[in-house]
């Protein structure tokens, strides 16, 4: 099992009550209408002990020093409680949403991140330099406001490769909630070996973070499972996460699915998702069936931190709330 448990950020009043029943860690997404780091500013007034931070921001929709400057500032307010995840985002996102360069991915990634960590580790006095393909930094800071922080860098990555740059640069790893416990262990972890090991790292020391899809309901577990099904369909009509798609053979279903997403069919799209890839990807159901799911996925689980998240899509706050709370049974008992 995980070493904690944490849920993506439920609002205060209810991030106040998980947390005292047993939630160690929060996080927060982005969106067009949802920016992570003044999420991470509300985690940190309303939380005490629980580690927080973005999970994950864009990285490309900032420079290193905006993504630098927010984190030096919440650190002021949850010293030693956060951690940073940043991800690629899709391409036609960096392109058509954020306007700034989608193609290389990882090799942009490589100097983001080296260039974020030379914003963070700066002491008083030394000057912030960087030039590579991407990034060309020579920032002389003359007031008394640096002084390093280790703050965990984690990369949100799915594919072999990306996993391999993580293991390459990055403090850790956040996975997607559509991870299985095949993909963890097939591809995930031996990519993060192998980056680890050719930078002269130990695989063991990088962090595994994870989203877990998770919807409990004990008087209508139907819905539970409605609402966690569709979540799933939602994820998999992107194309990013064809390999693991093929990997386990669901190519006809998820090409029902993305038919159906196409023509507006959402019963249709969710359906399309069976038994077994439901099972494969999420926690959800009566809280007997949710306990059963969790124990099975064994080493199919983030290492450090798992976050038990509710679906969102068609999802009122509501009843994420409601899931929120619900989730608690699996780590009370």
């Amino acid at each position: 099992m995980p070493e904690r448990f944490g849920v993506p950020w439920p609002g205060e009043e209810v991030a106040r009550e998980v947390e005292a029943a047993g939630m160690s860690a929060f996080c927060s997404g982005e969106f067009i209408d949802h920016d992570p780091y003044v999420t991470t500013a509300q985690m940190a007034s309303a939380t005490t002990t629980s580690l927080i931070g973005p999970g994950i921001a864009y990285a490309f929709s900032r420079t290193p020093f905006a993504h630098a400057s927010a984190l030096r500032q919440l650190n002021k307010a949850a010293p030693g409680r956060l951690f940073v995840g940043v991800g690629s985002a899709a391409y036609k996102i960096n392109r058509d949403w954020l306007s700034v360069g989608p193609d290389r991915p990882m090799a942009r990634m490589i100097e983001f991140v080296a260039v974020l960590r030379a914003y963070l580790h700066a002491e008083n006095g030394e000057p912030i330099r960087y030039q590579g393909e991407f990034y060309s930094v020579d920032a002389q800071v003359r007031a008394p406001v640096l002084g390093r922080l280790d703050i965990p860098v984690l990369i949100g990555a799915f594919n072999a490769r990306m996993c391999q740059a993580t293991g390459q640069i990055g403090d850790g790893i956040i996975g997607h909630g559509l991870y299985t416990s095949e993909w963890w262990e097939e591809v995930v972890r031996p990519a993060l070996a192998t980056g680890a090991e050719s930078a002269e790292r130990s695989p063991e020391s990088i962090l595994e973070h994870g989203w877990i899809i998770t919807a409990i309901n004990d008087e209508d577990p139907g819905r539970a499972i409605a609402d966690a099904r569709r979540m799933v369909g939602f994820y998999l009509t992107v194309r990013s996460y064809d390999p693991m798609v093929e990997m386990l053979g669901w190519q006809r279903q998820v090409t029902e699915l993305r038919e159906a997403f196409k023509r507006g069919d959402i019963a249709a799209m969710t359906s399309a998702v069976n038994d077994e890839m439901l099972a494969a990807i999420a926690v959800c159901g009566t809280t007997a069936d949710a306990k059963a799911t969790l124990r099975a996925r064994g080493a199919g689980l983030p290492r450090d931190v798992a976050f038990l998240a509710p679906p969102s899509y068609l999802v009122s706050e509501a009843r994420k709330a409601a899931y929120v709370r619900s989730s608690l049974l699996l780590i009370n008992g």
